[in-house]
């Protein structure tokens, strides 16, 4: 006898309630950390001010938020749904 091979058809979304909450955090972090890099741009055209484009803010929390909320989004990709 042969066997009955049943064909199942997934319905539904492909990630769980918990799943998609955890994706938004992640990339509610990348947002605010793009934000955290934007400005320091001067009025006067012949001005630098080295010490506001290079400062701890643009050069190391942005980044460090932005790979954060990378990681959180593929945390929230991976994670098994419990549906």
């Amino acid at each position: 006898m042969a066997k009955e091979i049943k064909k199942t058809t997934p319905t539904g979304f492909a990630f769980g309630k918990e799943n998609y909450r955890i994706l938004i955090v992640g990339v509610v972090l990348v947002v605010i950390g793009y934000m955290l890099m934007i400005g320091g741009g001067s009025d006067d055209p012949t001005k630098f001010d080295a010490n506001e484009i290079f400062s701890f803010r643009r050069i190391t929390l942005s980044p460090i938020v932005i790979i954060l909320g990378f990681v959180v989004v593929l945390f929230g990709i991976m994670k098994k749904s419990k549906e």
